[in-house]
């Protein structure tokens, strides 16, 4: 029997191989990746709220977009008049990883495509204004090195352009220079109903079970080895010790309070920087019907990439759907579903001066934000029309999106801190916890990202004869480059593609 609230101890069928907090993308593809490679792990995770895809996953708290870095041009930065691509293509890498794996699970029919979670919608790239149209221009010509882009179309012919994206150019001036690219293999992502289709296979197995409503408060090092944590249950007020081998912290925005609870060396030095969202979501099906794409522009000038405004079609629960934005905001939370205090209590001795200094250095995007954050209806309806000249508020509606914690960690080069707009794996030396930070483009490289972290944790076993096999029977391409091998990725995506019905 578990103790009354204040009090705690184990109990059994607390001591699992596996605890896995935070029911998201990433705890999900780590789950199903560790029971497939080694099916008599026993598993259990903790989730703060009463469902799982709750936070960043869900599906109306992230852009649905399978990044590929097609249409996203903050991943091909311009430096001394020469495009970067090393970051877009590695990015496309990792989203065909993925597509490998859910591929695999649904070919197993461990996952199900009858109600689909992936979509096909082609990926643009539009701008306007000359110099924004040489840069896109170059850009397009830079990533046909790479046969990881065949198929991307470029027009500056308003004509064709309208054909691609009616609302975008339609009642545009004329006379204003205008470009784009089209990756007809673009696609959307329902995470949330991905997220919970893995969970669904995951909980089917022997020995893993789920847990919502509990709230891992606290975690330590057992004198024995593994981890102690601390869980409440929310529903029953009871709080319980839970011993574990393994921990992973994929909380989203709540993996920071864990990791520095956990107080690892590696951990240290770290902060998180809140940023919120908002979408304008289209009310009206006639236009709705109209568009067909997701169309991403470039940011305003100090803004995070995850502001990066895009008009954007959705496949939502089977029904179609149009997203503008996000409008970025701040808030001092660090979950959708956090407390005001989140920022406040995460700034400690060992990473104020890492803040102090990554503050410092990206006033732009504290202007920015204090922009966005003071916005009126007019200012937003203002934006959208830059992409739907057309538009008027009446087929608009405000929703609010997720909340993301970018990463602040310390410069190494220069000394203070620096903020990071990416994902993050931070893991103990000794390989017995794992923290995933960031954001984007998180949830469509999960699986790349998951076998780093098998790499780094699990070294005693991911080189064994009988985990090698099975990541190649799940990954076909495993342990070997998309990016130099066109003739295997080129097999790997028409296998995927077909299974996926992308």
């Amino acid at each position: 029997m578990e103790s009354s609230m204040g009090k705690s101890k184990i109990t059994p069928g607390t001591e699992p191989d596996v605890v896995l907090i935070g029911a998201g993308i990433m705890s999900a593809t780590l789950g199903v990746l560790l029971k497939e490679l080694q099916p008599n792990l026993s598993i259990e995770v903790y989730e703060r709220l009463e469902v799982a895809a709750a936070e960043s996953s869900d599906a109306w708290n992230n852009a649905g977009t399978g990044h590929t870095a097609y249409c996203e041009l903050n991943y091909t930065p311009e430096k001394d008049g020469v495009i970067e691509t090393s970051k877009a293509v590695k990015i496309a890498e990792s989203f065909e990883v993925t597509k490998q794996f859910w591929a695999y699970l649904v070919q197993q029919k461990h996952i199900s495509l009858s109600e689909p979670f992936v979509s096909s919608i082609p990926h643009i790239s539009f701008v306007w204004g000359q110099k924004n149209v040489e840069y896109l221009k170059k850009r397009y010509e830079a990533l046909q090195s790479c046969h990881l882009f065949d198929g991307m179309e470029y027009s500056e012919n308003p004509a064709q352009l309208a054909a691609w994206m009616p609302l975008v150019m339609e009642g545009r001036d004329p006379g204003q220079p205008v470009a784009a690219t089209r990756m007809k293999a673009g696609t959307d992502v329902n995470f949330g109903a991905l997220t919970r289709s893995l969970f669904n296979q995951l909980t089917s197995l022997p020995d893993v079970h789920m847990h919502f409503n509990h709230d891992v408060r606290n975690l330590k090092r057992a004198k024995s080895g593994g981890w102690e944590l601390k869980i409440k249950d929310k529903i029953g007020g009871d709080t319980k010790t839970v011993k574990a081998k393994f921990v992973f912290i994929g909380a989203g925005g709540g993996s920071l309070p864990l990791l520095e609870k956990a107080d690892i060396p590696e951990g240290r030095g770290f902060g998180g920087f809140p940023v919120s969202g908002q979408w304008l979501k289209c009310t009206n099906p006639a236009i709705i019907e109209q568009h067909q794409a997701k169309v991403y522009g470039k940011a305003s000038v100090g803004a995070p990439p995850m502001s990066v405004p895009h008009l954007d079609t959705r496949m939502i629960d089977g029904k179609k759907a149009l997203l503008f934005g996000p409008y970025a905001g701040f808030s001092t939370k660090f979950l959708k579903n956090g407390s005001f205090w989140d920022l406040p209590l995460s700034i400690k001795t060992g990473n104020v001066a890492v803040m102090i200094s990554a503050g410092l250095r990206n006033i732009p995007l504290t202007k920015y934000l204090i922009e966005q954050v003071m916005q009126s209806s007019e200012d937003r309806l203002k934006a959208l029309k830059e992409y739907y000249p057309e538009a008027t508020m009446a087929d608009w509606k405000l929703e609010i999106a997720g909340q993301r914690v970018q990463v602040i960690k310390k410069d190494t080069k220069n000394g203070g801190g620096v903020l990071e707009f990416g994902t993050e794996v931070v893991s103990a030396a000794d390989g017995s916890i794992a923290a995933l930070l960031g954001a984007s483009p998180g949830a469509s490289t999960a699986v790349s990202i998951m076998l780093d972290l098998l790499q780094r944790c699990f070294k005693d076993k991911i080189n064994t004869p009988e985990w090698q096999h099975k990541l190649k029977q799940m990954i076909p391409s495993y342990g070997q480059s998309l990016a130099s091998d066109k003739q295997l990725a080129q097999q790997v995506n028409a296998w995927s593609s077909e299974v996926l019905g992308v």
